[in-house]
């Protein structure tokens, strides 16, 4: 089974591509532990594009 690259994008809404931490991308910016198949949260009550930055 094939990770997913680091630096693969997801939006809020979307299925977790890759177990790992996921970083917000824009200001104010996070971090958190997603799991693969887990949907992607939104982030101070918005939608947004975070980026894989680490395997789990």
């Amino acid at each position: 089974m094939e990770r997913k690259p680091l630096g693969t994008k997801a939006k809020t809404g979307e299925t977790c591509p890759e177990s790992g931490i996921w970083k917000v991308i824009g200001n104010p910016s996070t971090t958190a532990p997603i799991s693969k198949g887990n949907r992607i949260p939104p982030y101070g009550g918005k939608a947004v594009t975070w980026e894989l930055i680490q395997y789990a």
